[in-house]
């Protein structure tokens, strides 16, 4: 399964990085393929390393203006013009998507996946990884979105929250019909 994964570049510490390597080794052992933003940076490096050292493939989408910290050694890296068009090609690229800890540009990616879905543009299954509760007061706002009818469909139709790596994974490969 190709898994796009939103996350941060930035250096974290050991509360975001040591579940973050466990969810890459995952993916890696499992067969999958991740497809990021291509950073050879912060939590999307250990990510990456991961993945390739379980055995996975990459596939990154960087973007012009930060080409210059593409991975080098991704199985395969496009280049996007911009911001929407590797957002773009992410979802085009991938099968399922996990957002796990990150900044605006995380929230960016997580909004407008889960606007598309809640849309009909994507069916695939979107996984929030809330590493360490650090998207408690987001699915907060969602619950109340959703309670108060700001939203189509149930919340559960459109992501799931999952507190570890073990329970994203299981989520997306029961979705994709692999257990």
């Amino acid at each position: 399964m190709n898994i796009c994964v939103f996350l941060s570049a930035a250096d974290l510490d050991d509360r975001y990085t040591v579940p973050a390597r466990e969810f890459a080794e995952l993916l890696g052992r499992g067969g999958h393929t991740l497809v990021w933003g291509g950073s050879d940076r912060g939590l999307m490096k250990v990510v990456a390393d991961g993945v390739q050292t379980a055995g996975g493939r990459l596939v990154g989408v960087s973007v012009e203006f930060l080409a210059a910290s593409a991975r080098t050694n991704a199985d395969e890296m496009v280049i996007a013009r911009d911001l929407a068009e590797r957002k773009a090609l992410l979802l085009e690229k991938s099968d399922a998507i996990v957002i796990m800890v990150g900044g605006t540009g995380t929230l960016d990616e997580a909004t407008e996946i889960l606007e598309l879905k809640k849309h009909g543009r994507h069916t695939k299954p979107v996984v929030l990884l809330n590493t360490a509760g650090f998207y408690d007061g987001l699915r907060e706002q969602f619950q109340r979105m959703e309670d108060e009818g700001f939203l189509p469909l149930p919340l559960t139709e459109l992501v799931f929250f999952a507190k570890d790596g073990v329970g994203a994974l299981a989520y997306l490969e029961e979705s994709a019909g692999l257990q």
